[in-house]
C-alpha cells in the first residue's frame, strides 16, 4: 500500500523532505483523554497491549488528534522477557513488577528463545493498524535494547540506580553475556516478525543506557543492539539509548538510519559525533509545561539547531501523563508549520 504521507521514512533514509517529520514517544498515552476513556473498559495495562482492537485504536488516536506523521504500535518492551518464560505485571502508579527473576545459569537455560508467533497479539495488532490506518502514515515498531530488558529480569522491577542488574554484569559476566544473546536472538526474531506483519519502521529503546560506564556500555549493550541492526536490513531502524551522551560516535557506526538523542545530548556536538545518520529529538517533555508562546519559541529554536535535513523532530523522552493536550498539539503544529 502506497503511503499518502512518508516523510519520516525518508528522513530516516536521508533523502531530501519538504519539511521535518514530527512523532511523539508515548503519543499514544495518558496524555490524551480519549486513551483515558479506551483504558476505562479494561481491567488493566496489560490487557490493553494484549487486545489488538483496543491496541489499534490507541495506536491511531494521536494521528487523528495530534496530526503526528508517524504511529507507533501500543505495546511494551516487557513482552519480550514474558515471552521468554518470565511473565511480569504492571502496578498502578508503580510500574512493572516480575514475581520471579533471573538470578542464577538454570534460571537462564529455562528461558527460551522467542519466535515471532510467540506475541501474536502485538503482530495482530499490527496488521489491524496497517489496515485501519489506510495508508495515511507509517507505522513505528519497536522493543526494548537487550540491556535494557536484562536490568529489569534480574532486577524484578523499575530501579533509580539497577544496582542488582550491575552486580550480575561484574560478578557474572559470562551468564550476563549469555542471557543477553538469548534476549538479542529473541528480540531480533521478533522485529522480524513486526516487519512481516506491516511495520515500516522500527526503535530499539535503551532506556537504562545512561547507568553504565563507558567500558560496560560497550561490552554489555552497544555490542548487542549492534547485532540486532546488522540483522534489520527491510525497514529503517532508529536507536535510542537515553543517557548514552558518551557512546554516540560508536553509535554512529551501527547500521541503523536514526539515532535518537535525549535532552541532555547537545545537538551541534552531536552533528559532529554523527555526521552521517539521521538524528532525532531532542526537546525536554517538560517544556511542553510551559506557555504556549515558550514552546512554539523554544521549537523553532530546536528545528533550526538541527538544521532542515536529515532529522525527525520528536521529545527527548516519552511525554508525561499530566502534560496538557493542547500543548502536546502546540509542539506538533509547529514543527509542521515550520519551513526553513
Amino acid at each position: 500500500m502506497k503511503l499518502q504521507n512518508d516523510l519520516i521514512l525518508r528522513a530516516a533514509k536521508g533523502e531530501v523532505i519538504e519539511r521535518t517529520p514530527v512523532w511523539l514517544m508515548r503519543q499514544a498515552g495518558r496524555v490524551l483523554p480519549e486513551y483515558r476513556e479506551v483504558r476505562k473498559k479494561m481491567k488493566g495495562f496489560k490487557e490493553l497491549v494484549e487486545t489488538p482492537e483496543f491496541a489499534c485504536e490507541v495506536t491511531i488516536q494521536p494521528v487523528d488528534i495530534l496530526g503526528v506523521d508517524a504511529a507507533i504500535i501500543f505495546s511494551d518492551i516487557l513482552v519480550i522477557p514474558e515471552a521468554m518464560g518470565l511473565p511480569y505485571q504492571m502496578i498502578e502508579s508503580k510500574g512493572p513488577w516480575f514475581e520471579k527473576t533471573i538470578a542464577s545459569e538454570k534460571d537462564i537455560n529455562n528461558l527460551k528463545v522467542t519466535k515471532a508467533e510467540d506475541l501474536h497479539y502485538v503482530l495482530d495488532a499490527i496488521k489491524l493498524t496497517k489496515k485501519e490506518l489506510n495508508g495515511r502514515v507509517p507505522l513505528i515498531g519497536f522493543a526494548g535494547a537487550p540491556w535494557t530488558i536484562l536490568s529489569y529480569m534480574i532486577e524484578g522491577s523499575g530501579s533509580k540506580t539497577f544496582s542488582k542488574a550491575k552486580r550480575f554484569l561484574y560478578t557474572h559476566p559470562q551468564l550476563a553475556h549469555q542471557l543477553l544473546q538469548k534476549i538479542t536472538d529473541s528480540t531480533t526474531n521478533y522485529l522480524k516478525g513486526q516487519i512481516v506483519a506491516g511495520a515500516d519502521m522500527l526503535q530499539l529503546f535503551d532506556l537504562w543506557a545512561g547507568i553504565l560506564s563507558p567500558d560496560q556500555y560497550r561490552e554489555f549493550s552497544l555490542k548487542y543492539i549492534s547485532k540486532i541492526c546488522d540483522a534489520i536490513t527491510e525497514v529503517p531502524m532508529t536507536v535510542f539509548a537515553k543517557g548514552a551522551f558518551f557512546a554516540r560516535k560508536e553509535m554512529g557506526q551501527l547500521k541503523c538510519n536514526t539515532i535518537g538523542l535525549d535532552w541532555n545530548m547537545e545537538i551541534a556536538e552531536s552533528r559532529h559525533l554523527i555526521p552521517n545518520k539521521t538524528l532525532q529529538g531532542n526537546m525536554d517533555p517538560c517544556l511542553l509545561y510551559s506557555d504556549f508562546s515558550t514552546i512554539k519559541k523554544e521549537t523553532i529554536k530546536m528545528l533550526k539547531a538541527f538544521g532542515p535535513q536529515n532529522y525527525i523532530a520528536n521529545l527527548g523522552h516519552g511525554l508525561y501523563p499530566d502534560i496538557e493536550k493542547d500543548k502536546v498539539k502546540c509542539f506538533v503544529d509547529t514543527v509542521k508549520e515550520f519551513r526553513f
